[in-house]
């Protein structure tokens, strides 16, 4: 075997989303199967060749390697809220309450204009009054993918708590580290800090201070195939040693296997985890779609369905086909031929 037949007998799908995600309404990315099941290799376009190498990294763990032993058998879950409408984000609240028992909300917030800031603060408070007309105390995050500023971040959240009272805790207010310490400093002369938790801060960076992300961070989110997989996640966790939240990374069902056995393995969960973006799809590779019960998932990994996966492979023309496989390729040459264990890399040089 070697990666460019991995590459040419990987399966690349599309999947329609059921609400625009991340400016995007169409999941795509490539399955990979391995000797010890299926993997996901699906980031997003934008990304370069070094960070791609991160998630062959995690998808080829999956297909050839072996998750970590778990210390729990069912993962706390919180539903996520997109930018969309107050209508829209009412029936969401309902929707995760009432069917999947899931009481812990993230919601999206758009950029640091004044215009957005008001948009995104009256969905916010959509959210609380919603909890609050079904008797739910339930809790809020927020995510705000590094756009604000200090001064933005400092107003905004005295805004929402004015409005909502507490935060869990805001997900990367600002991209800059040294922002981030600025904001924190700040907020310390508060009777009531907003906790912070980091995600690209971990996630994007080259190299990763310890001791300043702890001084910065209560919280980190985690994400499995991004960060290279499961053992490689769990060995930063276990460094860095803060309370962790594990999220997806727009996972189809299958991909979502990994941030599965990470969220099962980590010693100390902070509280529920990102992992009930199977809401955002309206297509999927695996029935049923891997969704919370009792605001819980179960520890377990799924597998394509042959038919669906047909399906979704058909969406994708040829050009888009040859376009994966060649990304694999790419990604193993930037890096994961390094990330991957030995076991891993032997199976896929063998």
């Amino acid at each position: 075997m070697s990666i460019e037949l991995i590459a040419r007998q990987c399966a690349p799908f599309s999947l329609n989303l059921t609400t625009e995600f991340r400016g995007i309404g169409v999941r795509t990315g490539a399955l990979i199967s391995g000797s010890t099941g299926w993997g996901e290799f699906a980031p997003f376009p934008e990304y370069d060749d070094k960070i791609a190498a991160r998630w062959l990294a995690g998808a080829l763990e999956a297909a050839f390697g072996k998750f970590p032993e778990r210390v729990r058998s069912s993962v706390p879950i919180n539903a996520i809220i997109p930018i969309m409408g107050l209508a829209q984000t009412k029936t969401a609240v309902e929707s995760a309450v009432t069917i999947h028992g899931m009481t812990t909300f993230k919601i999206k917030v758009a950029n640091d204009s004044p215009v957005s800031f008001a948009a995104d603060l009256a969905r916010i408070k959509m959210v609380r009054t919603t909890l609050d007309e079904i008797v739910v105390g339930g809790k809020i995050r927020i995510d705000v993918n590094g756009s604000w500023t200090v001064s933005r971040a400092l107003e905004s959240l005295t805004q929402i708590v004015a409005e909502i009272g507490e935060l869990d805790y805001v997900e990367q207010p600002c991209a800059d580290i040294e922002e981030l310490l600025k904001l924190r400093n700040k907020m310390s002369a508060w009777s009531q800090p907003v906790r912070i938790a980091l995600d690209e801060s971990i996630r994007q960076a080259t190299q990763i201070d310890i001791s300043t992300l702890r001084e910065v961070a209560d919280v980190i989110v985690v994400k499995a195939i991004p960060l290279g997989g499961v053992q490689r996640s769990l060995e930063l966790v276990n460094d860095i040693g803060l309370p962790t939240v594990v999220s997806g990374s727009l996972d189809s069902s299958v991909g979502l296997s990994s941030s599965i056995a990470l969220a099962a393995a980590v010693p100390e969960l902070y509280g529920a985890c990102g992992l009930g973006t199977g809401t955002l799809f309206a297509q999927d590779l695996v029935t049923p779609t891997t969704l919370p019960e009792n605001g819980q998932l179960p520890v377990r990994r799924s597998s394509p369905d042959a038919q669906l996966l047909t399906s979704a492979a058909a969406r994708v023309t040829q050009a888009d086909r040859l376009w994966w496989q060649e990304r694999i390729v790419r990604a193993w040459d930037s890096g994961a031929k390094e990330m991957v264990s030995n076991d891993v890399r032997d199976a896929v040089l063998a």
